[in-house]
């Protein structure tokens, strides 16, 4: 699967996607590979303020259970609702239906500390 050249991303990987101001957020392809089935997504408060790099939602699997942190500083705005009842939506459709947060930005310059898609292809190794 190619990661999309319109996202950024981070080392720990997570993807953003800016759209009208906001910046969707979730995990890649490459992550819900490693973890494997998610069977469970703690989502945060809508309204929560995070920092970047702060651990802003938990994704569960049958393997393990990982922190998801925010790529950008922000307020959450958004949650996917329907990882509450779909969770394997993040392993179905991890770069667009499986999206975990929407972010308010405080900080879009943060954007410039993130990945291009081909940095992040060559931090996980060109292995899809």
């Amino acid at each position: 699967m190619p990661y999309p050249k319109e996202y950024r991303y981070t080392r720990e990987h997570e993807w953003v996607k800016v759209e009208a101001g906001k910046a969707r957020v979730g995990i890649t392809d490459h992550a819900q590979h490693e973890l494997g089935d998610v069977v469970y997504v703690e989502l945060p408060q809508v309204g929560k303020r995070v920092k970047q790099h702060e651990e802003c939602a938990t994704v569960e699997s049958v393997k393990a259970v990982s922190p998801i942190y925010a790529p950008l500083s922000g307020e959450i705005v958004a949650v996917n609702k329907e990882l509450e009842q779909k969770p394997e939506l993040i392993n179905q459709s991890p770069h667009d239906q499986g999206w975990i947060v929407v972010l308010a930005m405080s900080h879009p310059q943060e954007m410039d500390n993130l990945l291009t898609s081909e940095e992040y292809e060559q931090h996980v190794g060109g292995s899809h």
